[in-house]
């Protein structure tokens, strides 16, 4: 191989590193800046894999009009590395210069500003692939398509493992940035001609890129700082990040961007603790689910003999003590555990398991209010043992959408426990045992010689036998429960959302539904194929990412994992796509079936119990889905003609279809209509494919 052809399949590789770093990157500090969901990362994903097919296309267009060459190829790699810090800064810095600090944003404030900010980096990288192909073949005419698209998997597959494996653990992102995009600027640099790589003005290009990369990892606090209040402690730890940050003496602590913990949160503990303890003839084993602060402190009033607190991430739970937001007590256990995952492996019974979660607003915070749930925490119960958990309260006037959320938590726990009650205190706290709830806390706490200072002044006035009653008789009885699979409080999340900012979905799923029927009606089938292809395979990606969410909790961690096992399935099907490429007009609807046994497969095993399958089923499945549809690519390119022409178009319909997929599938499909249906429509719309193929009748 010419050492030219080498130089640029090691950008080709750099870039591919460089580019998914990034793109995971991405995703962790949207959801810290947005406080964000499911719903953020799929605008995230969309946004990206729209913008590169767009790149893509463009590649096209500057291919017809002037010669590729190195030079220029050189030019854009060291540009595409300059991008990356300047992509972080503008993310962090421009968040609170159109929005107001600390408030929520709506989904199309959302998906503007972070197709905005993404838009100049996205777009060269997807102009970078196809370019990097036409300056080969600038060259080599007859230059395989194939095996830059197999190069570029490697890239991904290394970036992916790189991020997963090692950056996620040790560095922060803009570490990480710098390590992702050195190289990068290295090979760059590299393209250019001899005579030109040591000239003034190009040793001053790479220093200034240089210095750009450098300044982020000198800077990276300094981003992350608020003029409201003074940043004390920031950390990037597995599961996302941690900040505290001290205003007026008090401290509060975030992840992910929300606010978790404060210093100042007494009568939120009051609440969560006597309500359920006071039920209680003796509370001596006690779980803890999540605290706010000042839990511990009303727990230790009733001088149990064991308290297990749950929390997922070691690092949270050593800031928590460390700022003295919880404050250690006698027989306290710190677990450092999914709640979930815990109550299914123990074998202790609890007097009481407090819930102290926010609403669910993603489908982690979903997995604890579902009736496998509710039935997993009543096995772990005594029989007099009570369950507690809680949601957004309310004044005097409840809004729709709030009292479907509490019929339908009321009609999944029914099912299990038989008394509950509702308190519409500060938050509505649900009550669920076998055993007859009182609603005369006061009394019941000063029976027990328990001081509560703000339940003795506030609980007889707030919380009144009237409004007790008539919330819990105002209910919908007919409300559906809320699954696992089927997340129907997400549902009505979602609709929230647009409802908090007096929005509608209609219009971006109406103006989206007529550009891609223009954009379809454009495509030949070989086109169509890998459109469907691109959908399915980050259709799958949604499915297992939501499903790792559901099943196991802790998708911020596996998240770089399940990528990484998607993309790295593409690059041996890609070989064998090209040894079958001749073949492609029989082999193609063979590839089709098999996408669509795999998700009835898929189906089948998550009905036979999601829950009970191993981490590596989910993983087996993305890899397998991945080496089909990179199967597909080359054979698909071969009857397009693989012409420079036909090589943009392949890569820009998969990009595409990878966009559509990647939104459809988690904002419409899954909260909708679930896991299951949400694979059958997948299976519909590769069946469409698979039709189209086999009645293609050209040569």
């Amino acid at each position: 191989m010419p050492k030219e052809d080498r130089k640029i399949l090691f950008v080709v590789v750099a870039t591919g590193i460089s580019s998914v770093v990034t793109q995971l990157l991405l995703i962790r500090e949207f959801l810290a800046l947005f406080q964000g969901n499911e719903f953020v990362i799929a605008l995230i994903l969309f946004n990206w894999l729209l913008l590169g097919g767009t790149g893509t296309w463009l590649a096209r267009q500057a291919g017809n009009r002037r010669l590729p060459g190195t030079r220029q190829l050189g030019r854009l790699t060291v540009a595409l590395a300059g991008l990356t810090p300047l992509l972080f800064f503008s993310v962090r810095g421009l968040r609170d210069l159109f929005f107001i600090h600390g408030t929520s944003v709506g989904f199309y404030q959302t998906w503007a500003y972070t197709f905005c900010t993404m838009a100049p980096y996205c777009l060269l990288v997807g102009f970078l692939l196809p370019y990097s192909l036409f300056v080969l073949r600038a060259g080599h005419p007859g230059y395989s398509s194939t095996f830059v698209y197999m190069t570029d998997n490697l890239g991904d597959v290394l970036g992916g493992a790189l991020f997963s494996f090692a950056l996620v653990y040790l560095v922060t992102p803009l570490q990480a940035v710098l390590i992702a995009n050195l190289p990068l600027l290295a090979l760059g640099w590299y393209l250019f001609p001899r005579d030109s790589r040591c000239k003034p003005s190009t040793l001053l290009v790479i220093f200034a890129v240089f210095i750009l990369l450098m300044s982020g990892v000198v800077l990276e606090r300094q981003t992350l700082t608020s003029s409201e209040a003074e940043l004390v402690h920031y950390q990037e730890s597995r599961f996302g990040r941690i900040t505290v940050f001290k205003n007026q003496g008090q401290y509060t602590l975030f992840s992910n961007g929300a606010p978790i913990l404060s210093t100042q949160n007494q009568s939120i503990a009051e609440e969560t603790i006597h309500f359920p303890l006071s039920q209680l003839q003796k509370a001596e084993n006690i779980l803890l689910i999540s605290a706010v602060s000042g839990m511990l402190a009303e727990v230790d009033k009733y001088r149990p003999a064991q308290v297990d607190y749950l929390e997922l991430d070691p690092a949270m739970s050593k800031v928590q003590f460390s700022f003295d937001l919880l404050q250690k007590i006698p027989h306290l256990t710190l677990i450092n555990q999914d709640g979930r995952l815990w109550l299914s492996r123990t074998n202790r019974s609890y007097d009481a398991i407090i819930v102290n979660l926010s609403e669910p607003e993603t489908f982690q915070t979903n997995r604890f209010f579902t009736d496998r749930f509710f039935a997993l925490a009543k096995s772990r119960l005594t029989p007099d043992g009570i369950l507690s958990f809680s949601m957004a309260g309310f004044d005097n006037y409840i809004a729709e959408p709030q009292l479907q959320k509490l019929s339908i938590l009321y009609n999944t726990v029914s099912g299990h426990f038989k008394h509950i009650l509702l308190l519409p205190g500060q938050n509505t706290v649900f009550l669920c045992s076998d055993q007859t709830l009182a609603t005369d806390i006061p009394a019941r706490l000063r029976k027990k010689g328990i001081k509560a200072d703000y339940i003795n002044g506030y609980y007889e006035g707030d919380i009144t036998d009237e409004r007790i009653k008539q919330l819990n008789n105002i209910l919908i009885k007919a409300m559906p429960t809320n699954q696992d699979e089927t997340p129907r409080l997400m549902r009505i999340m979602f609709a929230q959302w647009f409802a908090k900012f007096t929005t509608s979905p209609a219009w971006f799923v109406t103006l989206l539904s007529i550009a891609i029927a223009l954009y379809l009606s454009r495509l030949r089938r070989e086109e169509f194929l890998l459109f469907t292809s691109g959908a399915i395979i980050m259709g799958c990606e949604i499915l297992v990412i939501f499903a790792f969410q559901i099943f196991f909790g802790y998708i911020y961690l596996e998240i770089g994992l399940i990528i990484t096992v998607f993309l790295a399935g593409l690059l041996p099907g890609a070989w064998l796509g090209n040894r079958l490429h001749k073949h492609g007009r029989r082999v193609l609807p063979v590839t089709d079936l098999a996408l669509i046994l795999l998700l009835i497969v898929f189906i089948l095993v998550l009905q036979q119990g999601g829950y009970r399958l191993p981490i590596i089923f989910y993983l087996a499945f993305g890899f397998t889905v991945s080496l089909v549809c990179g199967c597909q690519f080359p054979m698909a390119l071969s009857l397009l003609g693989d012409d420079n022409q036909a090589a943009a178009r392949a890569f820009s319909a998969d990009l595409v279809g990878a966009a559509c997929g990647t939104l459809v599938t988690s904002v419409v499909l899954i909260p909708y209509l679930g896991l299951y249906q949400a694979s059958l429509c997948l299976i519909g719309l590769k069946s469409l494919s698979l039709l189209l193929v086999v009645t293609s009748h050209e040569p």
